[in-house]
């Protein structure tokens, strides 16, 4: 069963595809049971005698508009509109509609001074009419992003963020829902059997597992387009009972049923993965807990009594039928089921493929341009140009030491057997 920690748990953004386990999990960002506050055990029956408890968890959550019509009353608990706000009921019946705290309940608001209504864009109330966030003692604020009009009761509070830190839960109830009903494109293994006998759609569990999931592709209304009963049998005690209703463009529920077997309504999910249009309708007071998965969708409720949370990707009317009764309600009761587990299945990443560091090219060393070796060039004369160096003449005899003449420039050397003459070149020739 879910716990109050599951419940407390922050919202978490999911991101890709959602794949089944086998563990269970309550609805995403902590959605269902009731949060403290001070949550009674067991949550009373309808009634409007004194608070009962306090219960701080999203009741309603609209991921688009919020209409309310027609004769259509209250909406107990803690509400959540990505969208608009609009009320514009009709004339000749009641016009206040209440949010937070409600005449007749479960009698558990939120905690004083939290935020009983929330809206992202505007909120537009009509002339004469009032929005109230006030009863028995128990007051909250009613919080706005866009475009305040009308009279709201105590007074709205302006705050371009309210609802910012809700709008992830609109992708996340939408790709629970589809989670919930289908496994690999096909429509979840049931455990059970739901067939509808004109005058009621029996649903028949296996009388022991702890999740008893039916498919329902079809409207539980009478061939004619009337009321019907709901009926479960084998359903073990404390298990978790998931209806899948698919296919559309429209699904409808139309029942005179007041309550479910003992316990049930707050472990049992009607969840709508694919309609456009989902309409609840007939005389009953509905049990058990609504999601609506598809974000282009609008819910119509005009049942007396809805018993348990709703969620919704799309749109909400609140509404009445145009002539007769009024007074439609939306009662706050918290969801415990153990759901499937719908994860992130991580979209693996690929094992980067290492670029090689390249080998750096050597930068090849220049050849060394050659530097021309030069040649002198001699100019050789003829003979008989080439200038006659000045002569020295030495003569020695050998063995006897040369005698110089200074006159005559010359050395003679005295021998008495004979004379050598040299020849030397001037330098630089």
């Amino acid at each position: 069963m879910a716990t109050t920690a599951a419940a407390a748990a922050a919202v978490a953004a999911l991101v890709g595809p959602l794949a089944t386990q086998a563990l269970a999990d309550p609805l995403p960002g902590g959605l269902g049971p009731c949060l403290p506050g001070s949550c009674p055990s067991p949550f009373p029956e309808v009634n409007n005698g004194p608070l009962a408890g306090r219960d701080n968890n999203i009741n309603i959550f609209v991921g688009d508009d919020f209409l309310v019509r027609q004769a259509a009353a209250e909406a107990e608990g803690k509400v959540v509109v990505l969208g608009d706000f609009d009320m514009n009921k009709r004339a000749g019946g009641s016009q206040v509609y209440n949010v937070g705290v409600v005449g007749a309940g479960s009698r558990v608001p939120p905690d004083n001074g939290t935020d009983y209504l929330t809206t992202g864009n505007d909120i537009t109330i009509a002339p004469g009419q009032r929005l109230l966030a006030e009863e028995d003692g128990a007051f909250g604020e009613v919080r706005y992003g866009g475009v305040l009009s009308g009279t709201v009761q105590p007074s709205a509070v302006e705050d371009p963020t309210a609802a910012d830190r809700y709008r992830a839960l609109r992708g996340e109830l939408t790709a629970a829902s589809l989670c919930y009903a289908y496994e690999n494109g096909a429509p979840r293994t049931a455990t059970g059997t739901a067939v509808n006998l004109g005058y009621e759609t029996a649903f028949t569990g296996d009388g022991h597992s702890a999740l008893q999931v039916f498919n329902v592709d079809f409207d539980m209304e009478s061939a004619s387009g009337g009321s019907q009963g709901l009926s479960f049998t084998g359903i073990p005690a404390d298990a978790t009972v998931l209806v899948n209703v698919t296919g559309g463009p429209s699904r409808t529920i139309d029942s005179y049923v007041n309550g479910l077997p003992d316990g049930l309504r707050e472990r049992v999910l009607w969840n709508f993965p694919d309609a456009t249009d989902v309409i609840f309708e007939g005389g009953a007071q509905f049990d058990g807990s609504v999601l609506v998965g598809n974000p282009a969708g609008t819910s119509t409720v005009t049942m007396p009594g809805m018993n348990g949370r709703f969620y919704t990707s799309g749109s909400f009317v609140h509404t009445s039928a145009a002539s007769g009764g009024g007074g439609q309600e939306m009662h706050a009761y918290p969801f415990n089921g153990d759901l499937p587990s719908c994860a992130v299945e991580p979209t693996p990443t690929p094992t980067p493929t290492p670029t090689p560091t390249p080998t750096p090219t050597p930068t090849p060393t220049p050849t060394p341009t050659p530097t021309p070796t030069r040649h002198r060039l001699r100019r050789r004369l003829p003979p008989r140009h080439r200038p006659r160096p000045p002569r020295t003449r030495v003569a020695r005899a050998v063995g006897t030491a040369p005698v110089a003449d200074t006159a005559a420039g010359t050395a003679y050397a005295r021998t008495p057997r004979r004379t050598v003459t040299c020849r030397t070149r001037a330098p630089g020739r």
